[in-house]
């Protein structure tokens, strides 16, 4: 149980995969959209988020979701959880 709560206190994202060509590892882009402080414009930006993937299951165009987790490599901070839809 105490291990459920710990992990539901990780941060969880939703984003598109960029690159796949790495063994067990990939890139997924997260969008946003952020509203300027002072002129209130609303513009869209988007972080890059090395991921492990540890069946080589993502490809590019896939729309994945990933959990924060310990530092595996001097990039990857974050795992795959789920492919939510499979690219066409």
């Amino acid at each position: 149980m105490a291990e459920t709560t710990s992990r539901s206190r990780r941060k969880v994202r939703q984003g598109t995969v960029l690159s796949s060509k790495m063994d067990k590892s990939i890139i997924v882009r997260i969008n946003r959209t952020i509203m300027h402080p002072l002129y209130k414009k609303t513009f869209r930006t988007f972080s890059k988020l090395y991921a492990h993937d540890e069946k080589n299951d993502a490809a590019v165009g896939d729309v994945v979701r990933i959990m924060e987790t310990r530092p595996l490599s001097a990039k990857k901070r974050w795992r795959l959880v789920e492919i939510v839809e499979k690219a066409k």
